[in-house]
């Protein structure tokens, strides 16, 4: 077991050459991936942050955002829309699976709350049930928005898995109370066979053949009837898109096409589950329909 010592801002070049050489370890020398020294610096020196997470004097982990806006609503003021974005989180692999990035992204909270931001947004590849289980289970971010090949479909910078680059965009909204909940613990974290007894329905569940091969379904709900739904994703995308590529390829479309019917329905992706189901390892996205998911505040009458 590895020692978190301190998390906190990096300021100087010299910590900025630091972060470049840990973004490194992960995307190698990629321009399009390496954010380099001179735009932390200034990042970090304009409202954004560069977190770093250390062992000691080695950084083994980093988290980079900037001060954006949402261009949902352009017409606007910038104020209104003010939010952090994160842009990159990176941990040393030694140290990964020991809530390095979780301590990473509270801290982050602590700094925005600081700085009077309620929101921060970041993307992800739906299909990554680490990550999803960090973004929305823990730290009770949601989503309302899928992102169709955002980077494209090129292979540059690692950004996109069998030439698709498909994000789901996590708002984390810091100071609603779901979001406290999760992080003190007192939100109860409900299993699949709850969500199972309440009869909600599962929109695309997986199968395993005679021969006793996973298969996806041959059948997707898109319009459920109820308030609740799950979908079904892979427990370990990156193994599937090593080992069996049409089947990774056909994961991608059946969810692209599972979560823009629901979003464009008024779901919203408000918890993740990993759980045991029918003798497998299944992982879900729960969806919730409803105009009191969460609480949107409205920074134009402050």
């Amino acid at each position: 077991m590895s020692w978190i010592t301190a998390i906190r801002k990096l300021s100087t070049f010299d910590e900025m050459k630091m972060a470049v050489d840990l973004q490194r370890t992960y995307w190698g020398d990629s321009i399009e991936s390496v954010v380099p020294a001179h735009m932390l610096f200034s990042m970090a020196s304009h409202g954004g942050h560069v977190i770093g997470a250390f062992d000691g004097d080695l950084l083994v982990g980093v988290l980079i955002d900037f001060l954006g806006t949402a261009e949902n609503e352009p017409y606007r003021p910038a104020m209104a829309n003010l939010q952090l974005v994160s842009k990159r989180m990176l941990v040393l692999p030694e140290y990964r699976g020991q809530g390095v990035g979780y301590k990473l992204k509270k801290r982050q909270r602590e700094y925005a709350m600081r700085q009077g931001i309620r929101l921060i947004s970041w993307t992800f590849d739906p299909l990554l049930a680490a990550n999803a289980h960090l973004n929305i289970r823990k730290l009770g971010a949601i989503c309302t928005t899928y992102l169709e090949d955002y980077y494209g479909v090129g292979d540059e910078g690692g950004l996109s898995i069998l030439g698709s680059s498909d994000r789901l965009l996590a708002e984390w909204w810091v100071t609603n109370r779901r979001v406290e909940e999760r992080l003190n613990g007192t939100r109860g974290d409900i299993r699949l066979e709850q969500y199972l007894e309440a009869l909600t329905p599962i929109a695309n569940a997986s199968r395993v053949d005679e021969m006793g091969r996973e298969r996806l379904a041959e059948q997707v709900l898109s319009r459920p009837a109820g308030s609740l739904v799950l979908v079904e994703i892979p427990v370990d995308f990156p193994a599937v898109a090593q080992t069996d590529v049409q089947m990774a390829r056909d994961w991608r479309a059946q969810t692209r096409e599972v979560f823009r019917t629901l979003l464009l329905q008024g779901f919203v992706v408000t918890d993740f589950i990993r759980d045991r189901y029918e003798e497998r390892d299944r992982a879900f996205y729960l969806l919730s329909q409803g105009d009191k998911v969460f609480e949107r505040v409205d920074f134009s009458q402050n």
